[in-house]
């Protein structure tokens, strides 16, 4: 089951039940004759023909009647904030349990709640911010929908002028959407007036970037125009170290700019902020060895180069590495007995020329090596019998150039 931030409450009553009390409360407005017209249809999908499967067992029915009613959803309602919350929760609860998050019918159906919500009038501003993070918290949290939540709250926080009141939180997506909405972020606050604000957005933005312990992919904020812009501030010498250099860089960088590690980390964490498990040295430290595994992938590395390269004693490597692999920067093999780490699969730091020429010379090592397995092939053919050797002699080929 996915995580989500929310504790899951089961309304009482069937289906039925509760597609009745989602109906009547769209129609509590409407005259006796409209709220006959819109009850009709939603009653007649409800109805189960002579030879259909039940309700209960015909989920693609269910679908389409939970589509059915969120096709009719114009607005917040009007009564008691609680009835309205309460609404919207029996309406999330339905979405998710008839739709996978993932899934597409899920996202249309989350858009056309968001655009539902962001359009209510101004007068139920705070409902609008309560049933959107009712929403974000009961999708799970490496669900992408969370982005659209992020972004419907941050525009109406625009709108409202009231964007210091909110507390935003990364989310699992992918970077050309992490790029996007941490630029939504700063035009935010340029957008409200407030250029000052906006250049302390991008500065937190890429503080919490070099902070957090499960990031370690920068070139999106190379890509942002407002962190570009802070080019001359003191995280940005920093953040270009994070991306291309090592840890020689990075103690220069500390001895010019002493204390200002310290004056970038929070006071305090809040519930929706990330904790700091690592210190801002700890977290550079696995950058020089994502570095050089990728410029030895399918070699053996000593233990004495590794050490070398993070600058910690050999008896220590070990301990490195495999913070390493769990930070997903590299897979590997250590070997005790020879004290080596085998290289399979690195992260590079970044992708530039240098990364694109080492893409290369492996994928023409592969192909060289494909052409020395379909030569083993073709001389066994050509030779016949010997197959169990040759399969051997293959596998080991293949084996060796998949490395």
């Amino acid at each position: 089951m996915s995580v989500t931030d929310s504790v899951s409450v089961l309304a009482e009553g069937t289906f039925e039940e509760q597609v009745q009390e989602l109906v009547n409360y769209l129609v509590r407005t409407q005259s006796d004759e409209e709220r006959a017209a819109s009850i009709r249809p939603v009653q007649e999908a409800l109805t189960t023909a002579e030879g259909q499967k039940s309700l209960s067992e015909d989920e693609q029915r269910r679908q389409k009647i939970f589509s059915m009613i969120i096709s009719a959803i114009k607005g917040l309602g009007r009564g008691q904030e609680k009835e309205i919350e309460g609404f919207f929760n029996l309406i999330y609860a339905h979405l998710f349990s008839l739709f996978s998050p993932s899934s597409p019918e899920a996202k249309q159906l989350t858009d056309t709640l968001l655009k539902v919500i962001s359009s209510a009038p101004s007068d139920q501003t705070s409902i609008k911010y309560r049933i959107l993070s009712n929403l974000f918290d009961a999708l799970p949290r490496n669900s992408s929908l969370r982005l659209s939540v992020y972004n419907t709250i941050l525009s109406i926080a625009v709108a409202d002028n009231s964007i210091n009141a909110l507390h935003l939180l990364r989310s699992n997506v992918s970077s050309e959407d992490k790029s996007a909405f941490l630029q939504h972020i700063i035009d935010a606050y340029a957008k409200s007036s407030q250029p000052c604000a906006a250049k302390d957005a991008s500065i937190r933005v890429i503080a919490s970037a070099l902070r957090i312990p499960s990031i370690f992919e920068f070139d999106t904020l190379f890509k942002l125009d407002a962190v570009v812009a802070n080019k001359d501030h003191e995280l940005f010498a920093l953040l270009q170290v994070f991306l291309n250099d090592g840890l020689s860089e990075f103690k220069a960088w500390e001895t010019s700019h002493p204390g200002a590690l310290g004056q970038h980390v929070p006071m305090r964490q809040t519930t929706i902020q990330i904790s700091i498990v690592h210190s801002w040295n700890e977290k550079f430290d696995f950058l020089p060895l994502a570095s050089l595994g990728f410029k030895n992938i399918g070699t053996n590395l000593s233990y004495t180069k590794i050490a070398e390269a993070i600058q910690v004693d050999v008896s220590e490597v070990e301990k490195w590495v495999i913070d390493v692999i769990r930070a997903g920067l590299l897979s590997g093999k250590l070997s005790q007995n020879t004290q080596t780490l085998h290289i399979i699969r690195p992260m590079a730091r970044s992708f530039e020329r240098e990364q694109w020429q080492a893409l290369e010379q492996r994928l023409l090592a592969w192909k060289s090596g494909l052409s020395s397995v379909l030569d083993v092939v073709a001389s066994a053919k050509r030779q016949g019998g010997h197959v169990s050797q040759t399969i051997t002699a293959v596998a080991a080929k293949f084996i060796h150039i998949c490395v």
